[in-house]
């Protein structure tokens, strides 16, 4: 298990990234998402977050070239469930929770939040941006009643001419203190960039919310770094605590 600095220091550019774990006293849920970016488009952004959501906004709207892959909303909570992605696919397993709720009209147990999670990423798949084919990378944390659970998806492209989609789903029923996983989009920079691979690196996350702000920020390599959220949520009453930093100020 790797320290979580030295698993976002390991490379110049894992591009965009997820960590779900739980803090070290074991009274809070850890959601991290990052985002990267080599070009201007990509740098041009910053987090906003509003009403339990996060979005991507550009920081310049006159510079923004192509909003199709960059603008989205990162996170979403329905319920028990909060959604993180590097994409659109946020809505996607949204919307497919919320359908699923409203059949039950009652709130879903952590197998049914995950089985949704991963029907609804069953009808997406890598972003169009050959020849990168980038990853999509989801996370899902269910917190009901005290119990908590994650889980992680990766869609990837499988070969570089008309690839197939490769799809992982990994579910962590219960998570260890001051413990959790990382899953990113690349293995590093390369032209074209190379996607991760394995499974999701257990890190140990250690400190609090700003501890864990600060030592994050700081292991992201600075020349590529573009925006970071963290966010506590407290397993008792479902308070939720925040971080936003942003390369653009």
């Amino acid at each position: 298990m790797k320290a979580l600095r030295e698993a976002l220091s390991a490379s110049s550019y894992p591009g965009r990234g997820i960590v779900l774990g739980l803090d070290e006293k074991g009274t809070h849920a850890v959601l991290m998402y990052f985002i990267m970016g080599r070009s201007d488009n990509s740098r041009n952004r910053v987090f906003v977050e509003e009403e339990m959501k996060l979005f991507t906004r550009p920081y310049d709207q006159d510079k923004v070239e192509d909003p199709s892959l960059i603008i989205y909303t990162p996170v979403r909570t329905i319920g028990c469930d909060t959604i993180v992605s590097n994409g659109d696919q946020t809505d996607t397993i949204h919307k497919e929770i919320v359908k699923r709720q409203a059949q039950k009209a009652e709130q879903l147990s952590f197998h049914q939040s995950v089985h949704m999670f991963d029907k609804a990423l069953r009808r997406r798949e890598f972003e169009p941006d050959a020849p990168n084919f980038t990853p999509r990378i989801s996370g899902l944390a269910h917190i009901r009643e005290g119990e908590y659970g994650y889980a992680l998806n990766i869609l990837k492209a499988d070969g570089a001419t008309r690839p197939a989609c490769l799809r992982q789903t990994f579910t962590y029923e219960v998570p260890r203190k001051g413990q959790g996983h990382f899953i990113h989009t690349y293995q590093g920079d390369g032209s074209p960039l190379p996607s991760f691979t394995g499974e999701p690196e257990c890190v140990a996350i250690t400190g609090d919310i700003d501890e864990i702000t600060d030592a994050a920020w700081e292991a992201l390599d600075q020349d590529n770094r573009v925006s970071l959220y963290v966010r506590l949520t407290d397993l008792k009453n479902s308070r939720t605590k925040s971080r936003v930093v942003n390369a653009n100020k």
